[in-house]
């Protein structure tokens, strides 16, 4: 998958990669730190951790012994760029709707 926006909307596919995102937005966080919460072996939370840095989602960082991970939110403004265009068309087709409903005669009693 050669197309970031691909590996993006890839990586958020799986609900345990969305929490561990969601935890990331509070700050910057170890593998074990990451892990913590989940019922899965160390290996497989990097194996989820490993999918998001290649998507572009994660920086892991070296500080002496430690290796916290931290949020790199440009993806996803990029893949909120994308789905704006779709915001737009279907916010459009719902005030018409709206419109149409209010227009339409006769109530039943």
């Amino acid at each position: 998958m050669s197309d970031p926006l691909t590996r993006t909307f890839s990586a958020l596919a799986d609900p345990t990669r969305r929490a561990l995102l969601a935890r990331l937005a509070e700050g910057p966080a170890t593998v074990n730190e990451l892990a913590a919460p989940f019922a899965l072996t160390l290996p497989t939370v990097s194996r989820h951790l490993k999918v998001l840095e290649e998507a572009g989602l994660l920086r892991k960082e070296r500080h002496a012994q430690s290796r916290p991970c931290r949020l790199d939110p440009a993806p996803l403004a990029a893949a909120d760029a994308w789905i704006e265009t779709y915001r737009s068309f279907f916010a459009e087709r719902l005030d018409r709707l709206g419109a149409q409903l209010t227009t339409t005669p006769g109530e039943k009693e």
